[in-house]
Parts: C-alpha cells; sequence; structure tokens
C-alpha cells in the first residue's frame, strides 16, 4: 500500500527509482550526509524529510548515493526497505560506536562482522536464533579499504541495543539486573563495540536480499574509564567516512568485473 501523496515516492525517505544509485552509505545523523556527499562528483540533494536525508551523484562514473537514517533500529529498517523499492542493492553503514574491550580505544574504526540482535526491530523480520551478519563482500571492501587507508581497525561482533542510556546508565534502569548481566556475557563473548543500527540493518538485508557493512568510529570506550586507561572522546567521523567511499569504490570494480564474466 502506498501511503505517500507522489505515488511514485517513497512514503517516508521521498525518493523514487531514479532520484538514487544502486550503491548507498547509510550514516544517521542528517548533517552527515553533506559532509559524506563531498566525496562524491555532482552531487545533489535529492529528499530532505524528517530524519531521512538523501543527495546523489557519482563515484568513478557510476551514480551513488547517501541516505541518513536517523537513530535506531526503526528508523534504519525503513531507510533500508524503501532504498531497496527504489532500486538500491548494496549499503555500507557509517557511524559512530562506543568500545567494549580494553584493546579497541578511542579513534579506531570498528568493522561489525556481525550484530548481537538486542533490539527489537529484527524480532520482526526474523526468529531470534538467526543471526545478523554482515555482507562478505561489503566486509572484505571495508577491511580493505580501512588497511590500505591506514586507520587502526578492529573486525568482529558489535552489540546493538535500543535503549542509549539503558548502556550507560544500567543501574537505574528497573531491568538493571538484566542489562548489566548481559553487558558482561557481551563482554566475555568478545563483543568489540556497542551501537544502535547495524543488528536490524543486516537482519533486514538477510530477509530482502541485498549487501549490508557497517563500519564505525569508536567515540570512547567506557570499559577503559572504569580501569583507569586512557580514554578521549573523539567525535570526527572523517576516517570512517573516507573508509566507507572507498569500500563503495572497491565493490562497484568488483561488480563490474562480475558483469563482464557472465
Amino acid at each position: 500500500m502506498k501511503y505517500s501523496e507522489n505515488k511514485k515516492k517513497q512514503y517516508h525517505i521521498q525518493v523514487e527509482k531514479n532520484d538514487i544509485g544502486q550503491y548507498i552509505i547509510l550514516p544517521g545523523d542528517p548533517k552527515r550526509c553533506v559532509k559524506i556527499a563531498k566525496y562524491f562528483e555532482n552531487a545533489e540533494l535529492v529528499a530532505d524529510n524528517r530524519e531521512y536525508v538523501t543527495y546523489t551523484g557519482y563515484l568513478d562514473g557510476v551514480k551513488v548515493s547517501v541516505t541518513s537514517t536517523g537513530i535506531g533500529g526503526p528508523s534504519a529498517a525503513i531507510a533500508l526497505e524503501e532504498l531497496v523499492q527504489a532500486g538500491a542493492h548494496t549499503f555500507v553503514r557509517v557511524g559512530t560506536c562506543g568500545g567494549m574491550q580494553t584493546n579497541v580505544q578511542s579513534g579506531d574504526i570498528v568493522i561489525a562482522s556481525g550484530a548481537v540482535r538486542m533490539e527489537g526491530t529484527s524480532k520482526e523480520y526474523a526468529p531470534v536464533e538467526f543471526p545478523a551478519v554482515a555482507d562478505f563482500e561489503v566486509l572484505n571492501a571495508l577491511k580493505n579499504a580501512a588497511d590500505h587507508l591506514g586507520y587502526r581497525n578492529h573486525i568482529g561482533v558489535v552489540q546493538c541495543k535500543d535503549s542509549f542510556y539503558g548502556q550507560h546508565s544500567p543501574e537505574r534502569m528497573p531491568v538493571s539486573y538484566e542489562l548489566e548481566n548481559k553487558w558482561e556475557a557481551w563482554k566475555r563473548l568478545g563483543c568489540l563495540a556497542s551501537e544502535m543500527e547495524s543488528a536490524a540493518l543486516f537482519t533486514v538485508a538477510s530477509a530482502l536480499g541485498v549487501r549490508v557493512g557497517s563500519a564505525f568510529l569508536v567515540l570512547a570506550n567506557q570499559e577503559r574509564e572504569k580501569r583507569g586507561l586512557s580514554n578521549p572522546v573523539v567525535h570526527d567521523t572523517e576516517m570512517a567516512i573516507q573508509i566507507a567511499v572507498e569500500a563503495i569504490r572497491e565493490l562497484i570494480k568488483r561488480d563490474l568485473v562480475k558483469q563482464k564474466e557472465i
């Protein structure tokens, strides 16, 4: 069912098929779209509605876009659903996270191989037993980009939640016993970082048959803070953005080679 006044446009993100490329970068913050679009050739604003801002331009002659998702799984899932409806098939989530292992330091990059589904959105797409995992090709491209650019990076599982303050002030929540115990479990299982979108994006991507990967700047690490280790807060997402752009470039090249081989 179409809810948009313009039947050609997707209801929430307000784009239609000719507005976007098949390769999309997904930041959370709408203001970050301008920073990312500066890496495109001939970038233009094509939509601005609610938390969803979209710019479209070109990388190496191929149409690409950036669309913000807002915060959390519900709005990220809506963006992914509607971008797929508009013709996109490859996505790189770029954003921020909080480190969980003490070797994951402020300013590092975390590339998610999978995500703990400690959120609600993915449960409406798949049973809880189904894993939320990144697409292998996108994961490889992100790792290659990070290494090529010389940025310190980690690959592994991240934890996804719906409540930012449930993570940072679990002791004041009525379910503190659950939040604190599970946090310890995730740490002991080697979770690298905590964020809010990848579990939903990976699961929705599996349901829709598209490719998604994620790369994050580590803002800070509360576990390092607890141990009295150096823990500056880093806000500059430029490294993560550069990795996402280079990864998209690599994926475009790989896909063109595949098409020639068919």
